[in-house]
């Protein structure tokens, strides 16, 4: 019988050890910067308005906004503000690709999660390459994709020219990944900045940073529908354990909006500033658990905006 021992060797061997204690990462973003912070389900240009406002009223640094209605869910007119302000700002504006299977016909996608983002058939891949040339045209330099086929193909289209050479291909944390190997698999096929699964253990973390220099994305506060953990004094951990990392707020106890659209209200938006709240609140704790660890900046490097 192979022993545990043994199989941690082979992983080893392979290039994927396993971690039993996280230690630093040692990695950065191109300004120092180990950690980011990241609003996410910023559905639109006055959702983004209202997070810049309490962004600026608490002193949050925000990099990166991201959006998961999709980009058929916003005109013309509100992608362009939105990346009027990202250019503005120095934030990184991200769109989500659609359609997606949870929203189509097909019944799989209704019953559960994991393949809640996939594009169902050839024609669904095609409206993903429609939607980032759409947005890319109007200014957008950051995309959110749920599908491994549609992620391959957008890498071609980069390679070629056919879609600019610095546009951000985000995987979404619809589409698992949990392990060090897969992780290597997305950035195989071009994904820029990595979501990785929800639940995962600092020294899991630690193995997925071993396999990739990208970006991690990680949600601190998780919505319900992923999880609902709520890990804040992990952060000094997992900032460690997987710099450069964006710190993701979510929240608990919120509805799910998407597709979002006027006949919400007000509710995206003070969703928003509550996920800029928590923000300040995770800010706050890291500068007080590790007051020597470097702190994030205002504005991206990557994914801003071309007006």
């Amino acid at each position: 019988m192979t022993s545990l021992a043994d199989l941690h060797a082979l992983m080893a061997r392979l290039g994927h050890p396993v971690v039993g204690a996280a230690a630093p990462a040692g990695s950065r973003f191109a300004d120092g910067a180990p950690y980011r912070f990241e609003i996410p389900s910023v559905e639109g240009p006055d959702v983004l308005e209202a997070v810049v406002a309490e962004a600026d009223r608490l002193g949050v640094p925000v990099a990166r906004t991201s959006q998961g209605s999709g980009v058929m869910m916003l005109t013309d007119d509100e992608i362009t503000r939105m990346a009027r302000i990202g250019a503005d700002r120095g934030i990184e504006v991200n769109l989500f690709l659609g359609p997606r299977a949870a929203w189509d016909t097909g019944g799989q996608a209704k019953l559960t999660q994991a393949v809640g983002a996939a594009a169902r058939g050839n024609a669904m891949v095609a409206a993903c390459v429609a939607e980032a040339l759409r947005a890319c045209s109007l200014g957008i330099r950051s995309l959110l994709v749920g599908d491994l086929g549609a992620l391959e193909v957008l890498r071609v289209l980069k390679s070629d020219g056919t879609l600019p050479s610095d546009l951000v291909l985000k995987t979404s944390v619809l589409m698992p990944l949990t392990n060090g190997p897969t992780a290597a698999i997305y950035e195989r096929l071009g994904a820029t900045t990595v979501n990785v699964g929800t639940d995962l253990t600092v020294p899991q973390l630690a193995e997925i940073r071993a396999a990739t220099s990208l970006p991690i994305d990680l949600y601190l506060e998780v919505p319900d529908d992923q999880g609902g953990f709520v890990r804040f004094y992990e952060a000094v951990e997992i900032i460690r354990a997987t710099a450069p990392v964006y710190l993701k707020m979510g929240l608990r106890n919120a509805p799910n909006i998407y597709p979002s659209g006027g006949h919400l209200g007000v509710v995206p938006k003070e969703l928003g500033r509550e996920r800029v709240r928590r923000a300040a609140l995770v800010r706050r704790l890291i500068e007080q658990l590790d007051p020597e660890l470097a702190k994030p900046s205002q504005t991206s490097d990557t994914g801003v905006p071309v007006i």
